[in-house]
């Protein structure tokens, strides 16, 4: 995906849903921060981007999108990329998430706003998600410096989630920071 794909996302999802404010959840959160030409090829290969409002205590906003502009549906069909309308607690996210959103707009994304997880957030998350391709999402923005180590280690600490999950998810950054020191000396 790319910057004017979720900027496209956005003008239809807040004109959908009524609602400029949207909350970018999923891995195309990151780019919030980053021009996809400063990203690793992993980190912008997905066709989706997870949508939530701050505002939408039943789901209603993020079921229209998903209804709208999501998956197998004729927006997918006929622009190749889409919208999953999701809710605020799909990500397992560290405390204080929210103070640290990255706002990201464009003038072709009005009136839509993206409030898109910090990368260190969004690496946790897609840590605890613990699917192949989230393992290589952070392991291509680790190798791009793009994260730093000690930063998403504090954010580890700081996760939502049982202390087991916390464990295996700092347990992963450690053992790929280790690997990937021993393969750079």
């Amino acid at each position: 995906m790319r910057r004017e794909h979720l900027a496209h996302l956005l003008r239809a999802a807040s004109k959908i849903a009524n609602d400029r404010e949207i909350v970018v959840i999923g891995s195309q959160a990151i780019l919030g921060s980053y021009d996809e030409d400063d990203l690793p090829d992993a980190a912008v290969a997905s066709i989706e981007a997870d949508f939530t409002f701050w505002d939408d205590p039943d789901n209603a906003k993020s079921d229209l999108i998903d209804g709208i502009l999501g998956e197998d549906g004729q927006f997918h069909a006929t622009y190749g990329y889409y919208a999953q309308g999701v809710d605020l607690t799909t990500a397992t996210l560290p405390h204080d998430w929210r103070a640290r959103v990255v706002i990201w707009q464009s003038r072709s994304s009005e009136p839509g706003r993206a409030h898109c997880l910090d990368p260190h957030d969004l690496a946790v998350s897609k840590l605890v998600a613990s699917r192949e391709k989230d393992h290589e999402f952070v392991a291509a923005l680790l190798d791009a410096e793009l994260l730093d180590p000690e930063v998403l280690l504090r954010r580890c600490a700081d996760l939502l989630a049982p202390v087991g999950v916390q464990r295996r998810v700092t347990r992963w950054v450690r053992s790929y920071v280790t690997a990937r020191e021993r393969r750079d000396t």
